[in-house]
């Protein structure tokens, strides 16, 4: 089976499989094959591992995977979920950025509960120890429709050698002391800005680096009673970003451009305390931006995580059944394998440990705190401090109450928004008046 990203924005679902090269299932294969729909080729991949452990699941595996690049995926899976029939998903993939509009909003309808799949859920979900913030975003009127394989809550992501230089400790027990780990409160993490800052250090790289942790502690979301809704909370985060800025703390980085990554190996403006994120930060961003692939080399290995101020969550991907695939069972059993089987022959067990593709693969955190107790986290680019020890309680701080399903949408124009004021460009109210008429002209919300 080839598996080809395709960029598609409204297309008939035969125009996607043309573009894609997926083939076509016919009649006779239909009842043995299981149609995944995925945005990156992470859960595939893990469904082939799945086969190769079960060699007496004698199911094919059909695979569309379309980048969420654009826009291109969500269209696409709802054409096919809305068309049916033996080409439709059996098993798919959502994203945090809009996993709710498929398990609790306008597309919810068509996932099957995993209960109707043959999972034992409320019993795993006790015996995994799964995060309450990752169980309530999967939940729709009581009945668990989806759960992930990461557990995404966020730690305070910090150098080592800036912190002995500005502290005189890296020890991440006393850092989290330092910035008021657990706290709720931003007050100490800027007393410790301001003793970065009198080094020549900034704190963290950008505001976004605060951000998700700003948005995930807010009571409310977005839309309370289909109106448009600015928490106090994500308020403030105009006047923290303000801050920032005004006082030098950060060297006003956005996420995911080339300054901040730059920060990442110690090459920006200003040397960087730290980054706010989940543990796929360190793997999959930090790491591969430190300058290094050992310890020495670039900030390889001069990296801790401790308590962040204010507990968070970012990201994750959540898998999904159809409620009409007739391959109940069969789906089941890889969801259950994926998300809730706490053996070490689980997709958890060997995704926390790095052994999913062989020794010495790259450490995850998991869904399963179960797992991650009884798992090896150390890793050298912390400079050898086992990771599990913050992010399993990390997991528990994580709020998952505030999501919409237009968060991807509205997070964007409120970002852009505070950048207007911070920059000087808008006052505050004018920031805010022109946040909401975004929203007004872009999305069928109600803005008063």
């Amino acid at each position: 089976m080839k598996r080809k990203k395709a960029l598609a924005i409204g297309l008939s679902i035969a125009t996607v499989a043309s573009l894609m090269n997926v083939g076509t299932v016919f009649a006779a294969d239909a009842d043995k094959t299981i149609n995944v729909w995925a945005f990156t080729d992470e859960v595939p991949g893990m469904i082939d591992k799945f086969k190769e452990a079960n060699p007496d699941f004698d199911y094919d595996i059909n695979t569309t995977i379309i980048a969420t690049t654009d826009g291109a995926y969500q269209p696409a899976l709802d054409q096919a979920l809305a068309a049916g029939g033996d080409e439709a998903p059996d098993i798919y993939c959502a994203e945090a950025a809009f996993v709710l509009k498929y398990t609790q909003g306008d597309a919810s309808g068509y996932a099957a509960t995993y209960k109707d799949l043959g999972i034992d859920v409320d019993k795993e979900i006790k015996d995994a120890d799964i995060a309450q913030y990752s169980v309530d975003i999967g939940t729709r009127n009581g009945d668990v429709v989806a759960l992930g394989y990461q557990a995404t809550g966020g730690c305070f992501i910090y150098r080592r050698s800036i912190a002995k230089d500005t502290f005189g400790t890296d020890d991440p027990a006393e850092i989290s002391k330092i910035i008021g780990g657990g706290s709720g409160s931003w007050d100490k993490f800027f007393e410790a800005a301001d003793k970065l800052k009198e080094k020549g250090y900034g704190i963290v790289s950008g505001d976004g680096d605060i951000w998700h942790a700003v948005e995930n502690s807010s009571d409310t979301g977005w839309i309370v009673d289909g109106k448009l809704n600015i928490d106090p909370k994500r308020e403030e985060f105009l006047d923290l970003s303000k801050k920032m800025k005004d006082n030098g703390y950060s060297n006003d980085t956005q996420d995911w451009q080339d300054a901040w990554f730059a920060d990442m190996k110690g090459e920006g403006e200003k040397p960087i305390f730290g980054f706010f994120g989940p543990a796929w930060l360190i793997n999959y961003t930090i790491a591969p931006n430190c300058g290094g692939e050992a310890v020495g080399e670039g900030t390889y290995g001069d990296w801790a995580v401790c308590d962040p101020p204010i507990g968070f969550f970012w990201g994750g991907t959540w898998l999904l059944a159809n409620k009409d695939t007739t391959k109940a069972e069969a789906v089941g059993q890889i969801i259950d394998w994926i998300t809730l089987n706490c053996t070490e022959d689980g997709l958890q067990y060997k995704w926390a440990n790095g052994t999913l593709n062989g020794e010495g693969g790259t450490k995850d955190s998991v869904a399963s705190s179960t797992v991650m107790k009884n798992s090896d986290g150390k890793l050298d680019f912390l400079g050898g401090q086992d990771m599990f020890e913050y992010f399993v309680p990390a997991n528990s701080y994580a709020n998952g109450k505030n999501l919409t399903q237009y968060d991807e949408t509205i997070n964007q124009y409120w970002r852009d928004a505070v950048r207007t004021y911070t920059s000087g460009d808008k006052s505050r109210d004018d920031a805010i008046a022109a946040f909401k008429q975004n929203v007004a002209d872009n999305l069928d919300v109600i803005v008063e």
